[in-house]
């Protein structure tokens, strides 16, 4: 595979491998794409939970919010168990 950077993109590159966190071009740009694989997943994530709260609020599962918030400082304050 052959990648084409801009001028801008290279020197960043250089920079890191010459800082000695990096051996060569090759680990910059691994990590770089590990990094957006990471954070593609996170956002599909954020997105299904999204989608879940959209349904659960259109099917009326609704929470009042100051409620909310004070159930979960209890649950922080007594160890994060959810009382029963």
């Amino acid at each position: 595979m052959n990648v084409s950077l801009t001028p801008e993109l290279e020197h960043f590159v250089d920079r890191k491998v010459e800082s000695g966190l990096y051996n060569n071009a090759s680990e910059v740009v691994r990590e770089g794409l590990r990094l957006l694989k990471e954070h593609d997943e996170m956002r599909a994530r954020v997105s299904a939970s999204i989608e879940r709260g959209w349904v659960q609020a259109l099917a009326g599962d609704l929470h009042d919010g100051p409620q909310a918030m004070a159930e979960a400082r209890q649950r922080l304050k007594h160890g994060g168990k959810k009382r029963a």
